[in-house]
């Protein structure tokens, strides 16, 4: 149980974790349940660092709180969200163009310009909102859960990816952790509600775009997800701060 939430922390982030849990060909299924978990340890960090900044005017805090966010993970889904918006524009609605395009390790204009965008918008969103709130654990911590939510409700297309041993994770234990994540929301109340409803909205959306262009999804849409659900969780609850 423990391997997996570690393998999980290891993949999701750059926290340290011993190189030995990733041994064995099951462990990756394993770890999808508790990536909501990891989640909420990102989120938990970046309340306590934002603790700490109190003192420190908004934007300059903001701009820290964003620099370690990007750092924890080490801009895994930050590399999927510009591959993804170079492939939807440039793909021209083509299935195969697009995942070709998505394989591309080079960037374009449009995904330097999503990444611009979704930084700018965290930034002005944590500028924005209370010190050390709430928003600071729900976002990574539902931008997590639409991972695995994703892996129970969708194909992966690209076989041999990274996501692919992903797709015989234990669906009781899924469902159990977006049970849990959707508990933990609603603990914060009207705000929880809200960014719950916004993550769920942004996923409906998401999947909809991936299952007509690409009949499924990919690692990189994967990670688009995750920032796109972030982005607008601290979006909402900055426009209700």
């Amino acid at each position: 149980m423990m391997r997996g939430l570690l393998v999980a922390i290891g993949f999701l982030t750059r926290l340290p974790v011993p190189a030995k849990v990733f041994d064995g060909a099951s462990v990756s299924s394993s770890s999808l349940p508790w990536y909501p978990a990891v989640g909420l340890l990102i989120g938990g960090l970046l309340w306590v660092l934002s603790w700490l900044l109190a003192a420190v005017p908004p934007l300059l805090a903001a701009a820290v709180l964003l620099l370690v966010w990007v750092g924890l993970t080490g801009a895994l889904h930050l590399d999927g969200l510009a591959d993804s918006a170079d492939a939807w524009v440039g793909g021209l609605g083509d299935r195969e163009r697009t995942l070709a395009i998505m394989k591309d390790p080079r960037s374009g204009p449009m995904g330097v310009a999503a990444l611009v965008l979704v930084l700018l918008l965290k930034f002005a969103a944590l500028a924005s909102l209370a010190p050390h709130g709430a928003a600071l654990w729900l976002a990574p911590l539902l931008g997590r859960a639409a991972l695995t939510a994703a892996f129970m409700v969708m194909p992966y297309v690209r076989s041999g990816g990274l996501g692919s041993a992903l797709a015989g994770a234990s669906r009781g234990a899924s469902v159990a952790a977006l049970g849990v994540t959707g508990l933990l929301s609603l603990c914060d109340g009207w705000h929880g509600l809200r960014a719950l409803v916004v993550a769920l909205a942004v996923f409906a959306c998401w999947r909809l775009a991936c299952m007509r262009r690409l009949g499924g999804m990919t690692g990189d849409t994967c990670g688009a997800l995750t920032e796109l659900t972030e982005a607008a969780v601290l979006l909402a609850l900055a426009l209700d701060a």
